[in-house]
């Protein structure tokens, strides 16, 4: 095994994402999942700015304050700082993130996690996202490692589906409780076990 993959939404960061609907919720109890994510996603592919999504969504006044307002409710699982240590004395390390460019480098930022990664693929950088295979086709590339030599690890069965199409190993990091047959852990200290004891 050469290298390690991981998502940031509900992996890395706590929150998998559905915090902002819960957050958009509060001011817009009328809107619909469908109706704040239909803008977020156009996000995530760099079509639009953040501050635009919030635009669209109906907010007004210092959109840059809300944007900050709703990030600094986001957390780390801050377990992960062992792993990635850990990881790297042995494999290369990888993110492959669904997430628009701005939001992706604050909490890059914040976090301090560039420092971690050897490559670093973000959908609204590259207009590319799960489980779209080319953002893992590319990452891969960069990498400079084979599919089979890869383990991927999200929280969304769709993309692990997507990963192992192609031949990589995957486990769900099961942090919303969802059903799945696979390979899957809750924490990093259980997906530290299972990548030491080839258990993958």
């Amino acid at each position: 095994m050469k290298a390690i993959i991981l998502d940031m939404y509900g992996v890395i960061l706590k929150d998998p994402g559905d915090g902002f609907y819960t957050y958009v919720n509060k001011s817009f109890p009328d809107l619909s999942v469908e109706d704040i994510y239909g803008h977020w996603l156009k996000a995530d592919l760099g079509e639009i700015s953040t501050l635009e999504v919030l635009k669209r969504i109906g907010y007004k006044g210092d959109l840059a304050k809300i944007e900050k307002d709703y990030l600094d409710t986001v957390e780390i699982d801050n377990d992960f700082y062992e792993f990635a240590g850990w990881v790297k004395q042995k494999h290369k390390l990888a993110l492959i993130s669904n997430d628009s460019s701005e939001w992706s480098k604050f909490f890059r930022e914040k976090y301090n996690l560039d420092r971690y990664f050897d490559v670093i693929s973000v959908s609204g950088d590259l207009k590319m996202k799960k489980p779209e295979l080319e953002i893992f086709l590319l990452t891969l590339e960069k990498l400079d490692c084979r599919p089979e030599e890869c383990i991927f690890i999200d929280d969304r069965v769709r993309n692990l589906q997507a990963a192992e199409s192609i031949g990589m190993k995957a486990i769900l990091f099961n942090s919303r409780s969802v059903s799945y047959e696979g390979k899957q852990v809750t924490s990093f200290e259980q997906l530290q076990k299972m990548i030491d004891e080839n258990l993958v």
